[in-house]
C-alpha cells in the first residue's frame, strides 16, 4: 500500500481522486502547512467505534431523556449543587 501525499490546495482541486485513493485502501495524507497533516480514511460503521451494544444504550439513554426520566441541570450552581449532594 502506497502513501499519497496532497498539499491543501492539491487536495481541493483533486478531491476526487483522493477520496478514490482512499476507498481503494491507499494511505492519503493531507498536509497543511509543515507541521499538520491528515490522514483521510473512508467512514464505516464498524470503524466509528460504535458497538451494537453501545448503540442500544445510546437509544435507552435517548428515549429516557425524551420521557423526562432524567435530570436537568441549566446552571453552574444547579450543577455545584447537585455535584455537592452525591
Amino acid at each position: 500500500m502506497a502513501t499519497v501525499n496532497f498539499t491543501t490546495q492539491e487536495f481541493t482541486s483533486r478531491s476526487d481522486q483522493a477520496f478514490d485513493l482512499a476507498d481503494k485502501g491507499e494511505k492519503v495524507i493531507i498536509r497543511r502547512g509543515r507541521r499538520r497533516a491528515y490522514r483521510l480514511i473512508p467512514f464505516t460503521e464498524e470503524s466509528s467505534g460504535i458497538t451494537p451494544e453501545l448503540q442500544a444504550k445510546i437509544d435507552r439513554a435517548r428515549e429516557e431523556q425524551r420521557a423526562g426520566k432524567c435530570i436537568r441541570l441549566t446552571t453552574h450552581e444547579e450543577i455545584d449543587r447537585y455535584f455537592d449532594s452525591l
